[in-house]
């Protein structure tokens, strides 16, 4: 069987099974626990072939769910190595504990396909339920992980399509929206919009959904030409998108908004290598406040998650799912995301700082 059969495997039911094998589903299940009495060698052996042949593996699926708790949840993060997911891992950790739940986690590293093997032996270890930080690109099997009987919450990113899985997410196109607006009312005649690769990603969609309708109302620019997707590995990438918009900003104040604090991060550093400074004529904010922005002389502006509390209630909301097993709607949790104003955005403060 290949790579991708075996991690496609979920998606077999015992139902599936019985058909191939053209038994019934008790007998299915009746191998499945080991009570061979009354089952003729023959079958036994044909249930074997027919469930190694299938991928079908029943000890991680509905039957574990309707079995007696175990008292372990998982927890899937896309990239451990950024603040904000490290600090909702701790939300979700800290809340488990304290409700006398167990936590199992995998770090993904952005990787679709590890996202399913780690779904997958999580499941092997017979998890309650599971907390994803979703890569964005496994949509279609995070559905029948759910149509399986398993509790799902998303942790900051949603599916493609609305109202299919619980989720626990910041108001990203309000929180951008606004940060823009308040950009507007700072004097500056322009706003770029520095991104990673948006695709598939629900968060970094609608912050720059709301950048754009923001720039439209604000600017009368539709914010497509001040988009600039960069890689944050390749720093010479970096540089030639900030010398873009510079050159282009002329004399006008301008301001970048970052889309998260990675992205922050890379930019900074491409101004200091290019000796761009932060100045009545150039401003720079952004999502995410790692506690670095105050230091950083103005103090960068930025929009602050709520990124222990998305853990504490994404675990929460699955605790529920476990203890009650009826059929409830979806839920979308949204978390406000606060601005902080500083130095980096306010025009008056540094030309005053200038001509001190």
């Amino acid at each position: 069987m290949s790579h991708k059969a075996r991690t496609e495997k979920i998606r077999i039911t015992i139902n599936d099974v019985a058909k191939e094998a053209n038994v019934s589903k008790t007998t299915v299940s009746r191998y499945l626990n080991g009570k061979y009495e009354y089952m003729s060698e023959e079958t036994k052996e044909l249930l074997a072939t027919v469930i190694d042949q299938m991928g079908y593996r029943p000890s991680n699926l509905a039957r574990s769910l309707k079995a007696k708790n175990s008292g372990v949840i998982g927890c899937i993060i896309a990239d451990i190595g950024s603040p904000f997911s490290s600090i909702v891992l701790k939300g979700v950790s800290d809340y488990c504990n304290q409700m006398g739940y167990g936590v199992l986690f995998a770090n993904i590293g952005n990787d679709p396909m590890k996202e399913k093997e780690s779904i997958q032996s999580l499941l092997d270890n017979k998890v309650d339920g599971l907390i994803i930080n979703t890569t964005g690109k496994n949509d279609d099997y995070l559905l029948s992980v759910k149509n399986e009987g398993i509790n799902i919450v998303l942790a900051d990113r949603s599916l493609s399509i609305p109202n299919m899985l619980d989720t626990v997410a910041t108001n990203n196109y309000d929180a951008t929206f606004d940060l823009v607006k308040y950009l507007h009312e700072s004097g500056y005649k322009r706003v770029a919009f520095f991104t990673q690769d948006m695709s598939f990603i629900s968060s970094r969609y609608q912050r720059h959904h709301g950048f754009k309708d923001a720039m439209k109302k604000f600017f009368n620019q539709d914010g497509s030409s001040t988009t600039y997707v960069i890689n944050i590995d390749d720093s010479e990438d970096t540089e030639d998108s900030l010398r873009e918009f510079v050159s282009a900003s002329k004399d006008e104040p301008a301001a970048i908004f970052t889309i998260n604090g990675v992205t922050l991060l890379s930019v900074l550093h491409g101004m200091k290598r290019l000796n761009i400074e932060i100045s009545p004529q150039l401003g720079i904010c952004g999502f995410d406040d790692w506690g670095w922005a105050s230091l950083i002389p103005p103090g960068i502006t930025t929009l602050t998650q709520e990124s222990y509390e998305c853990g504490v209630q994404s675990a929460r909301l699955l605790l529920e799912r476990i203890k009650d097993s009826g059929e409830i709607e979806p839920q979308y949790i949204e978390l406000p995301a606060k601005l902080i104003k500083r130095g980096s955005t306010n025009p008056k403060f540094l030309m005053e700082a200038k001509n001190k």
